[in-house]
Parts: structure tokens; sequence; C-alpha cells
């Protein structure tokens, strides 16, 4: 499966963008997805997770509240909306596909990644 990240962007603080993440090839497998993000100098970070199913979701505690996962299963899309945006959530964005069950935060749990998206915000 290849994954395909976009709508990253520039936005001010407060601001708001929506991620998209496309799998292709066999499709998004029936266990979980996640977002992961990398800051500048900064170690890949967990953002948030999903079953495929949406009955479980995961976020890390500083876009709790901010940030919503969400999916279309007839577009094969996996999403993350973004919202009141601060210049601490600048990163490359990565989408990931686990091939087991479980929202984990664990980036070495991730089977399958696709390339990242930027994402800046401005103060």
């Amino acid at each position: 499966v290849q994954l395909q990240a976009s709508g990253g962007g520039s936005v001010q603080a407060g601001g708001s963008l929506r991620l998209s993440c496309v799998a292709s090839g066999r499709g998004f497998s029936w266990n979980a997805q996640g977002w992961f993000r990398q800051a500048p100098g900064k170690d890949r970070e967990f953002v948030a997770a999903s079953t495929w199913s949406g009955g479980d979701t995961n976020y890390a505690d500083s876009v709790k509240g901010r940030f919503t996962i969400s999916r279309d299963h007839a577009k094969n899309t996996v999403y993350l909306q973004m919202n009141s945006l601060k210049p601490e959530d600048t990163a490359v964005y990565y989408c990931a596909e686990r091939q087991r069950m479980g929202v984990t935060p664990r980036e070495e749990d991730y089977d399958y990644w696709g390339q990242g998206t930027q994402v800046t915000v401005s103060s």
C-alpha cells in the first residue's frame, strides 16, 4: 500500500488546516491509521490515531480538543482536521498505517508511511 499525504500549508496562529491521507494499492487495512509530526531539530512524535472503523481514537495531549482524526471509507482517505493552530504545531506531518489493531502512539508499531506534508503556523 502507498500512502499519500496532502493538505499542508502556511497559516496564521488560530487558523485551521485539514490534512488528507489517501491509500492506493490495496487500500487501508481494517486496522488503524495514525498521524505523526516532526518539527525541525526534533524527533518525530505521535499526533493522533484511529481504528478504520472509528471506534477507537487516541490523541497526543498537545492536540486534544484542537485536532480531529476522521476517515471516509468510500474515498479510502484518512483526515486530520487541525483547528486553533499554534506556532508550535509547525512540523512535517506524516500519515501511517498499522497492520494490527490498537491505536498505539509508538511509531515503531506502524508498518507503512506516507511522505510528509509541511505545516507552518506563524504567530
